[in-house]
């Protein structure tokens, strides 16, 4: 079963926290043991998964970003979002976490996290949970 999760972003970079809204798409899935898949299909935004206890882990991420990939460089696309391209590609548009007894196998601090490079925008995210076999 294909989820859709619409996201409105409220920063040219943010960062949002969207682990709930896929754990309860493996709970209208249905699923015991299997895996999740959660992706954007936007090329300026991201999919990882980090900490979400401590908000500084995250701010610290986005300010590495921003000086691997700063704003007012010399670029070449003219759309003025080569940064947001950068970011997304170092990020990556996906992840993958095993279901296990219909839950999410994270760790004690992990979340999941949408990656905003390039807002403010509206976005969507695709979630597909995947059984093992009986």
């Amino acid at each position: 079963m294909l989820h859709r999760i619409n996201i409105q972003t409220e920063s040219r970079v943010e960062f949002q926290n969207i682990t709930s809204r896929v754990e309860a798409a493996v709970v209208q899935s249905n699923i015991n043991n299997g895996i999740c898949h959660v992706t954007t299909l936007h090329t300026t935004t991201g999919i990882t998964i980090n900490e979400n206890a401590d908000p500084d882990v995250v701010t610290d991420l986005i300010s590495w970003l921003d000086s691997v990939a700063p704003q007012l460089a010399r670029y070449r696309h003219r759309e003025g979002n080569s940064p947001a391209h950068i970011k997304a590609s170092i990020v990556g548009s996906s992840a993958t976490i095993v279901i296990e007894n219909s839950r999410l196998l994270l760790g004690t601090w992990q979340g999941i996290f949408f990656c905003e490079f390039d807002g403010p925008r509206n976005r969507t995210v695709f979630i597909r949970c995947i059984a093992d076999n009986p």
